[in-house]
Parts: structure tokens; sequence; C-alpha cells
């Protein structure tokens, strides 16, 4: 009944100071929605991360060429090398270049990715219409092309583009798959690429030079063997450039390694940024201290009259207590509803997840209630000191 009482009262003298309250409310207002707005972002980026970069597998391995020898660089040799290690579920070479492309308008450069039919399943990516790269495409030096989103809207409009044929540095390439839209990503974007059978790529570019293999191990558990004896053949290939250069000839990529310091990156950034956002909740409490202390320097004549009419010290401080927490939870259902709504909106307009949940909330919920029963001690304590004697010889 006590503390309903006092509750009550509590109402009563927030809303009979609307803007007084208002102003004491802001610092943590403005603590509370900086911890939910830029906690659930980072928590929303990693998601969005790991969704990305997690549709790939924790099994994929992904080997740079950095060399700059004439001689000895990853071919398609290689590749078929690497494909028969134990462990090995698919292999997907890339060859790296710009095209032109003649079409009603004028020439327009496109990039061109050489590779094979198996960078469908690496790249988890899917068709709009048409199909993919076949094997029988390498081995017959196929001149087909499968075309990103954009690039079939750039050149063909609302047309369709399966059996359709596009120029590239003058040759003809039918088009015989469109991808469907991929949205920019970590990994690069499909939609302004053109896809071709390595073999074929390799002529119209007039290169051999695989700049990168991507290589999906049967499972997690493989990561390690195969890496191992990756590394090994690598080694080994380009062991005169090594020794002789100080930076590295080759690099090999775990795709779970990569998602693993990310995350942990970004968990220390996101606690950092909800901590510093937290001082903000201090300087609030402060800032209910100081008015609920002139509170009470007001309210003499009120502390003075109840504990005249025999009210208990502890029912002066609970009362004053319960108001500088009122003050506190009301700023923090406020600063929550903010936050929220930010998150909200900025997920919306970058196009990743909130990151918004109940723990978070919960916190900052939590943490506001904290610091107005903290911050609420000393002006209580205060008021609960009062004598009645002092308080009405005051008025």
């Amino acid at each position: 009944m006590l503390i309903f009482q006092s509750l009550q009262m509590a109402l009563k003298q927030i809303f009979a100071r609307k803007m007084r309250s208002f102003l004491t409310m802001l610092g943590i207002i403005i603590g509370v929605a900086s911890i939910i707005l830029l906690v659930s972002l980072g928590k929303g980026v990693s998601y969005g991360v790991n969704e990305q970069l997690g549709d790939l597998g924790s099994n994929l391995i992904t080997v740079y060429n950095n060399s700059t020898s004439k001689t000895n660089q990853l071919d398609l040799k290689d590749v078929a090398s690497y494909k028969n290690i134990d462990g090995v579920s698919h292999i997907a070479p890339e060859l790296d270049g710009t095209a032109n492309v003649l079409t009603d308008q004028g020439g327009r450069a496109y990039s061109v990715v050489g590779t094979n039919e198996q960078f469908k399943q690496v790249h988890n990516v899917k068709l709009a219409n048409g199909r993919f790269l076949s094997p029988i495409d390498l081995d017959t030096n196929q001149k087909v092309a499968v075309i990103g989103q954009e690039v079939a809207t750039k050149i063909f409009g609302f047309g369709d583009p399966i059996n359709q044929t596009i120029k590239l540095n003058g040759y003809n390439y039918r088009v015989v798959g469109v991808l469907e839209k991929s949205g920019e990503s970590l990994l690069g974007s499909t939609d302004k690429k053109i896809i071709l059978p390595i073999s074929s790529a390799e002529r119209l570019l007039k290169k051999q030079t695989i700049n990168t293999i991507y290589i999906q191990a049967d499972s997690a558990d493989d990561v390690k063997l195969v890496i191992s004896i990756l590394n090994s053949r690598l080694s080994l290939k380009f062991k005169d450039e090594t020794q002789n250069s100080d930076n590295p000839v080759f690099q090999i990529v775990n795709q779970k390694e990569i998602l693993d310091t990310f995350n942990t990156i970004n968990t220390l950034l996101t606690n950092t940024l909800g901590a510093i956002a937290a001082i903000s909740l201090i300087v609030g409490g402060i800032g209910i201290m100081n008015i609920m202390l002139v509170s009470v320097q007001e309210r003499t004549k009120e502390i003075g009259i109840r504990k005249a009419l025999g009210a208990k010290r502890s029912t002066i401080l609970m009362q004053f207590l319960i108001e500088s927490a009122v003050i506190s939870v009301t700023g923090g259902i406020i600063g929550i509803l903010i936050g929220s709504m930010g998150a909200l909106l900025f997920g919306t307009i970058a196009d990743v997840p909130s990151g918004i949940s109940v723990g978070v909330i919960s916190f900052a919920f939590i943490f506001a209630l904290t610091v107005g029963i903290v911050f609420g001690i000393s002006p209580a304590n205060k008021a609960a000191k009062c004598k009645p004697v002092e308080a009405l010889a005051s008025m």
C-alpha cells in the first residue's frame, strides 16, 4: 500500500512540473536510446554479414594468387590437381578481366569472370532464367555467357536475353543463362558480371593467369586438412619466388576464420560503443540527483508536515526514491521506443536486420532503473533525515 501511494504521489509531482520532469529525463532518454540504437546496429550488421558469408558455408577456402612471375602462375592443371585432394567437394577457378560490350547505345565495359560449372555451387548463385555453364562448354571452348541481372537489363531491357547474342571485344557470345539479382555484399555482386567458360575467357582476355581459386571442402572438419595440403603444394610451386620476396606470394583464407575474426571485432566495437553510450545514462543520473535535491529543498514544508503527522523516515525515503525511479524508468521507456524505431529505420534503409532483441531492451531498462535508484538515494536520504521542527521553522 505504501509503495502504491508513493507511486501516485511521484506521478502527481511529475505531471505538476511537466517541463522540468522532461528535461530531467532527457539524459536518460538519450542514454537509453543510444544504447538500444548502437547495440542493435552492431548486432544487425553482424547478422547481415554472417548471413551473407554463412550462405557460402564454413567449409569454403579461398586461394589468392599474388605471384608476379610471368612464367610460374596458377593454371587449369593446378586446379585439376587440387580437385583430387581428399576432402575437396567443389572447386571453381576465376580469371578476371573486363570486356567491351557493343550495344545499340554504344560500347560499355563490363566485368568478365572466366570460371567453370562449379562456380554455381561454390558461390551459391541461383538462376532466374536459362542454364549455367556445363563441362562441355569448357571442353569445347563454347562462346556462351551467363549474365547478371543488371547486365541483362542494360543490354536487353525488358526482352528475353536467352539465346540472344552479345558482342564482347568484337566476338559473339550466346547468352544461355541469367542470374537472379544478388545485390551488393561483402563478396561482391554478380549483377554486373558476365560469366564465361574459363577456356573461352582465356582467349578473350588474352591471359591464362588464374587470380583466385574457390575450394569447397566436404565438411568443416575437412578444412584444416585441405588447407594443410594446399599450403604444402603452393609453397613448393612458388618456392623460388617465396624465398626472394618479402610479400606473400599466395594467401589461403578460411571462410570460418573470416567470420570469427569479424564477429570478434564487431562484438568489441559494439560493446565499446554501448559503454560510451551508457556514460550519458550516468550523466542523466546526475541530472536526476540534482533535480531531486532541488525538489527536496522546495518541499521542505511538505516533509515537515508529514513527519509532524507521524510519517516514518522509511516512508519519506521510499517516497523520494520511488519518485526518482519513476522519472528514470519513464525516460528509459521513451528512450527504448526512440532507439527501437531508429534501429528499425536504419535496418530498413540499409537492408540489414535491425538487431533489436529482448536482451538489449531488458539491459537498457534495468540500467535506467538502477541509475534512478542509485542517484535517488542521496536526495531521498536527505529528505528522510529532515527534522520536523527544523522543516517547519524554515517555512
